[in-house]
């Protein structure tokens, strides 16, 4: 009985098989790349959600990074040993160890670049995660990332997405950006109107906003006991901010927020750059390899990916420990080691975004990299937890609801789009 109507049953596609048992797994059809991307978008919508929990507890952003590199790069490994070693490899799709020994070194070097940019891009937006908060960062990031990046991978996968729908799709990410620089103007003026009825409105933008805090509850023993105002304060009022600016690693109240949004966009840019050298990492367009020599699987891709991801965000993030940068204070390898508070978090956040970024690729080198963008879409699951686990928009003016909800509307939208010009790859095109 012929059963290849069902979905679930053809949800990983396999190769074909021989005597000797199944050949490697590869998702090869739309209802697998979708499920794919869609686990995806859950996975990368949150793990930024926990760097913002950490960082407004006070943990070090550098603290965190290091942690969530590690466990980043063993979902990497993980994958390249289960996935990328089940099943008997083939000529044109050998296994992770045949191919670590293949003279495969042009492809090799695109997917240790993405893993560079990927890990750029992180590093920016955590940074500009606290200065410009969880929903409009990854907004301008994504929106950024599906603009640019979208663009050159449907011209890289030979146009096998649908460009009728797809860049209407790419329009409304654009239009996404411009209605989150209006959010957040919005929510910026909701924040000034609620400090100067508290009387902190006049506080000097090249002051530290720390030490202005401070005079105001000067009290406070310690930062320790300030955090104790959290009982008393209700969400999204000027205490609540005064109170969160006492307990955060980065102080934002009195900082030019458009560092934030130029940081935002910077990892914008890394972001959309990353997956088309991943796909041609994968794929040769370019026809760098030699002839005969088979083209990186995914799984063998995304390890070298991560190993480059896990350098860079290693030596940029140690360094940062003893040369901080916005005014946070100095650390040292020694007391990163011991800071175990909030590090399960901080390893959990790293094992989300690896097997996310796994599981778009996976997707994308089925259903086309272009529609893969749709996990871009993971403002949509951030600024549910940044509603509801930090309180974002409480209390701002109606204005600030109609621009959010419009956001989000236009996100939904081009979501849709995005996934519905999926097309597929033909298996030959990349053996």
């Amino acid at each position: 009985m012929d059963f290849s109507w069902t979905p679930f049953l053809n949800f990983f596609s396999i190769e074909g098989t021989t005597s000797s048992g199944l050949k490697m797994y590869l998702v090869e059809n739309k209802v697998g790349a979708i499920a794919c991307m869609l686990l995806s978008l859950f996975f990368l919508g949150t793990w930024p959600a926990i760097f913002t929990f950490l960082e407004r507890r006070g943990r070090l952003p550098q603290h965190t990074y290091l942690d969530y590199s590690i466990t980043n790069l063993l979902a990497a490994v993980f994958i390249a040993f289960t996935l990328g070693e089940i099943g008997k490899g083939t000529t044109d799709s050998p296994n992770f160890l045949d191919q670590l020994s293949q003279d495969n070194w042009p492809s090799v070097l695109f997917a240790l670049a993405g893993g560079a940019l990927l890990s750029l891009g992180n590093l920016a937006t955590q940074y500009a995660l606290a200065l410009v908060g969880l929903s409009v960062t990854l907004v301008i990031t994504c929106s950024t990332t599906v603009v640019i990046g979208t663009t050159i991978n449907y011209f890289l996968d030979n146009k096998i997405n649908n460009a009728e729908i797809l860049f209407p799709g790419v329009g409304c990410f654009f239009i996404a950006v411009c209605l989150a620089s209006a959010v957040h103007a919005s929510n910026a003026d909701d924040t000034k109107m609620k400090l100067d009825q508290s009387g902190l409105g006049n506080i000097d933008a090249k002051t530290s906003s720390f030490s202005a805090l401070k005079g105001v509850h000067q009290n406070d023993e310690d930062m320790e006991n300030a955090s104790g105002l959290s009982e008393k304060v209700e969400v999204g009022t000027a205490d609540s901010l005064i109170e969160l600016e006492y307990r955060r690693a980065i102080k934002v109240l009195g900082r030019n927020t458009l560092s934030g949004l130029g940081i935002a966009f910077f990892g914008g840019v890394c972001f959309a750059l990353f997956s088309p050298a991943f796909n041609l990492a994968t794929n040769d367009q370019w026809h760098t390899l030699k002839e005969g020599v088979p083209h990186l699987t995914v799984y063998t891709a995304f390890f070298y990916f991560s190993i480059s991801c896990f350098i860079v965000a290693a030596v940029l993030n140690v360094s940062f420990l003893y040369h901080p940068i916005l005014n946070l204070p100095r650390s040292s390898f020694k007391t990163y080691s011991s800071d175990w508070n909030g590090r399960g978090w901080a390893l959990l956040a790293g094992l989300l975004c690896g097997f996310g970024n796994g599981l778009q690729f996976m997707g994308g080198e089925a259903a086309g990299y272009a529609a893969a963008d749709a996990v871009q879409a993971l403002p949509l699951v951030s600024t549910f937890w940044g509603i509801l686990l930090f309180g974002e928009y409480r209390r701002s003016s109606r204005r600030t609801y109609v621009l959010l909800v419009s956001m989000l509307f236009m996100f939904v939208v081009a979501v849709a789009l995005l996934i519905a010009s999926a097309g597929q790859r033909s298996v030959t095109a990349t053996a």
